[in-house]
């Protein structure tokens, strides 16, 4: 096993700045680990923790990509209770489109679970949103026209078992 080397604290924005550039390369696992060694050398780092949870998320439905307990982790590492609350509707909302990209017989009933689960995080997060913040409202109506415009994205899907684990 090797033994992982440990940042200079002067390189945490250089690294940081890295591992946004991976992600918008759709390199999303060079980002994790870029985040993560940001993270051994400044675990609180709230910056690094979106772009972790981000990364994650852009994991979904690859295999042996990321799963949404794992992102949710990160999110409840977030200082604020609405930061907490918008980013585990993220997780849920990029799990349905995860699942939307997949296909697959029931995909868009499953879609539809995940959609709910995400409108439900958003309705709570504009609730106790900053004032100016309308983040929560933009993705609540993302979720809506999505469900509202695709009709094979529906209720009717049993959402009990592992499935709700993905």
């Amino acid at each position: 096993m090797f033994e992982l080397k440990k940042l200079s604290p002067d390189a945490l924005d250089a690294a940081r700045q890295k591992a946004a550039q991976y992600r918008l390369l759709n390199h999303p696992f060079l980002a994790e680990s870029i985040c993560r060694d940001i993270l051994a050398v400044k675990p609180d780092d709230q910056e690094t923790l979106v772009m972790l949870c981000l990364a994650l998320c852009d994991q979904f439905g690859v295999e042996g990509g990321a799963t949404v307990p794992t992102a949710m982790e990160v999110a409840q590492q977030f200082r604020g209770e609405y930061e907490r609350t918008y980013y585990a509707g993220i997780v849920y909302e990029r799990m349905a489109f995860s699942r939307l990209r997949r296909g697959g017989r029931a995909a868009g009933q499953v879609a539809y679970d995940w959609f709910m689960k995400a409108m439900e995080r958003f309705e709570v997060a504009a609730e106790i949103r900053p004032a100016g913040n309308d983040d929560a409202i933009l993705r609540w109506n993302t979720c809506a026209r999505v469900v509202n415009l695709r009709s094979s994205v529906h209720a009717g899907h049993e959402t009990t078992g592992p499935l709700m684990l993905e």
